[in-house]
């Protein structure tokens, strides 16, 4: 093994970290009989020399070694050797993609070509690897199949000979999820994959199988789902739970009579092992795999079977390794989240079913179950618009429940629902009131938080959230996320802010000070306390070197809040402004005009501050402009010049600015409207003018946009593998004033 290793100038190439010299003790950890030390290799390989899915020459200079170790039988863990394989060489690079690469990113590209060359032409191994004996590789092998090779109809026939003489459960399973992956990949392929998962999903056969194969169907072929696809899935959940504790060969015997049925193909013939095919013509097409609605793995799935629970590696492999067992221990059926979360990725936009399958499985006397439910719930909210309050409700009712995992998943889901967690506003309080240990949580690192039900309940604006946050505010160290929880609770959190002016009073204006100040001056301006306006200023004249630029801004807002009742910072405000061109004039001109309404004194200050260098002081400043209506109408020229201007947000501050001093919407709603369609995060900005504006003509561009955007069941914000922890709140804001823009519920007129 590893003959030529040492040829290879392995110094004179880079992976993610620096000099490639030690990738061939990397090639040779993983042959070792250590566990620790392939571990460690394995991480090597994924951490620098293919780190986060980049291809370096060194990457495709492992390509053969990773090969012999592979097909060695002497070799232990070959399951992730080819999970690796499959990783490097899988990447696939469309026409869309080519277009878009620029000289820095040639090199890069070129190396996936030749990735993608050089594991695709080794291929034909895995058709060996199939049948091993390590269950692992025969879990690695069949997607490394359905991704690489070349012959999509041999790997697709393969596929269904193995089925029905593979004992192990697991790699069941990935066989039929490879069948899937063919058809994604070789869309021709798509009919007859359909046509044997649909036999597959018949009533004859074991649940898991039957699950597996309505998953994969929901991906490659949803038109073809049987018409009551969720009664199906849910009696299907409830014979998995029958079979709690049966014995595993009684459900091999049962799979493996299912594929040896659904074996006998319709115009494919069986074949085994490599050789020459005739169907060397079929193209793939470019495989685009939606990401599942929950978060995605840091590391790639490990090969071999169900993993062990033990003390976490220090490895990133061995962690994630760690962390997934804890997740199956306690599972009969572990996969069967995964295979239900394939399932709604599949099912897509048919947010009525999804909703009925996830209430059905919150409503399981399977605990798992329902924590898996949970979390698939914050997924679909997350990512697509409906009607949610009965399935919020049983979200809700998991709070109450003793397993800590399930009430927590419970809690963090609702706590980024913001209004839209109202139905479960009494199970919120009701665990709030029993748990008065989780309203603050301690980090190893870090400043501490507030616990998700503590937030959960004030962004619903419930009063009964005031106690908890009155609590956190007499900790040693504040929550540094308590300023925004108790912004909105608004007037209901009135009773904290003597807590807050003593709190601010208190702390000391050193290094330290913008991390403790900060989340007090939060609370001070989401409540408008006029009377901390002393206890800011304080802060505002001593701010120190070290963020003191962050510190003075978040003070400066706060006084802008308190509008009059800060009238003592007049002088101080006045003499920030003394120096335009500056940023921290910008903000201080923008907290007079609302202290004390000196538009003769600010506006010059603005003006210089339209002017400066960096676009985001431009954008303060045209905000700030903005703000002073009609009274800044001689900026209007200045505005209307940056309408052109190459920055998007910048534009869109400007439109908006203009149409606040001169109240003309002809130039500037075609600016809006453009910024809307080309950038999706730009439309609550918008959206927030347009419905000051008032109604929109009914057959205006505005109407238009606004009618699209109410129809749309996608959520303008949601994004394949990864979300934000405002995006529903952001998304259901954006919903909101589209309807006040359309029916104008405010504003100064009609626009076109």
């Amino acid at each position: 093994m590893f003959a030529g290793i040492d040829e290879v100038d392995w110094a004179s190439m880079e992976h993610a970290y620096g000099p490639a010299d030690d990738v061939p003790g990397l090639l040779r950890g993983l042959a070792s009989a250590d566990p620790a030390v392939r571990e460690s290799a394995l991480d090597g390989m994924y951490g620098a020399v293919h780190h986060q899915g980049d291809v370096y020459a060194c990457t495709l200079a492992c390509i053969p070694f990773l090969f012999e170790l592979a097909v060695d039988p002497g070799v232990q863990d070959r399951g992730s050797v080819v999970e690796l394989l499959t990783s490097i060489g899988g990447f696939d690079l469309d026409e869309d993609d080519e277009d878009e690469i620029d000289e820095d990113e040639i090199e890069g590209a070129a190396n996936y070509a030749m990735a993608a060359a050089a594991v695709t032409a080794g291929a034909g191994v895995f058709f060996e690897l199939i049948a091993d004996e390590d269950p692992g590789v025969r879990l690695a092998a069949p997607l490394a199949l359905a991704t690489l090779h070349r012959h999509p109809v041999r790997v697709l026939a393969l596929l269904r000979e193995r089925l029905p003489v593979e004992a192990d459960e697991e790699v069941r399973l990935a066989l039929v999820e490879a069948a899937g992956r063919v058809a994604l990949r070789h869309r021709p392929l798509a009919g007859r994959v359909a046509e044997w998962l649909s036999l597959l999903a018949a009533q004859a056969y074991a649940p898991g199988l039957r699950l597996a194969a309505l998953a994969q169907l929901a991906r490659c072929a949803p038109d073809v789902l049987p018409g009551d696809v969720v009664p199906v899935v849910s009696g299907l959940l409830g014979e998995l739970r029958s079979m709690t504790g049966a014995p595993p060969e009684a459900r091999g015997e049962a799979e493996a009579h299912a594929g040896a049925e659904a074996g006998a193909d319709t115009g494919a013939g069986v074949v085994t092992g490599a050789g020459p095919s005739s169907d060397a013509g079929l193209s793939p097409d470019t495989e685009s795999e939606a990401a599942p609605d929950a978060e995605p793995d840091a590391e790639p799935r490990t090969g071999g079977k169900t993993p062990v629970v033990e003390q976490a590696p220090p490895t990133l492999v061995g962690q994630f390794r760690a962390l997934s067992a804890e997740e199956y221990v306690g599972r009969s059926a572990p996969w069967t989240a995964d295979l239900l979360r394939t399932l709604h990725v599949g099912l897509d936009d048919r947010v009525n079913d999804r909703t009925a399958l996830l209430t059905d499985q919150l409503r399981s006397p399977d605990r798992w179950q329902r924590i898996d439910a949970v979390r698939m719930s914050g997924g679909l909210i997350r990512a697509w618009r409906g009607s949610y309050d009965g399935l919020v409700r049983l979200v809700g009712e998991q709070l109450a429940d003793p397993e800590p995992r399930l009430a927590d998943a419970a809690s963090h889901v609702l706590e980024e629902l913001f209004g839209l967690a109202a139905p479960a506003a009494d199970a919120l309080a009701a665990r709030l009131a029993a748990d008065p240990g989780g309203w603050v949580k301690e980090w190893a690192s870090g400043p501490p938080g507030l616990g998700s039900t503590v937030k959960a309940l004030a962004r619903l604006g419930d009063v009964r959230a005031v106690p908890a946050l009155a609590a956190a505010l007499e900790q040693p160290e504040v929550p540094h996320d308590v300023g925004y929880a108790i912004g909105h609770l608004g007037a209901a959190a009135a009773p904290l802010a003597q807590a807050l002016r003593r709190r601010l009073g208190e702390v000391g204006l050193d290094e330290g000070a913008y991390d403790r100040a900060s989340p007090l001056l939060s609370g001070l301006t989401g409540l408008r306390a006029g009377e901390a306006a002393p206890e800011v200023l304080r802060v505002l004249r001593g701010a120190p070197e070290y963020r003191g630029e962050w510190l003075r801004t978040a003070a400066l807002r706060a006084l802008g809040s308190f509008g009059p009742a800060a009238h003592c910072a007049v002088p101080e405000l006045r003499a920030l402004i003394r120096r335009p061109g500056t940023v921290a004039a910008t903000e201080a001109a923008d907290a007079l005009w609302a202290v004390a309404g000196d538009a003769d004194a600010v506006l010059p200050v603005l003006i210089e501050g339209l002017q400066t260098e960096h676009v985001h002081d431009r954008r303060t400043a045209a905000a700030a402009l903005g703000r002073l209506g009609p009274h800044a109408l001689v900026v209007a020229p200045r505005l209307r010049a940056l309408l052109e201007h190459d920055e998007l947000w910048l534009r869109v501050d400007a439109a908006i600015a203009l149409w606040e001093v001169s109240g003309r919407t002809e130039e500037t709603v075609p600016v809006l409207l453009a910024a809307w369609e080309k950038n999706r995060h730009v439309r609550v900005r918008v959206a927030e003018c347009l419905a000051r504006m008032g109604p929109a003509g009914a057959g205006s561009g505005a109407a238009h946009v606004l009618r699209a955007e109410l129809v749309s069941v996608r959520r303008h914000n949601a994004m394949d593998g990864g979300y934000g922890s405002h995006d529903t709140y952001e998304d259901e804001r954006l919903l909101t004033l589209c309807r006040q823009a359309l029916h104008g519920k405010t504003g100064r007129g009609t626009r076109a």
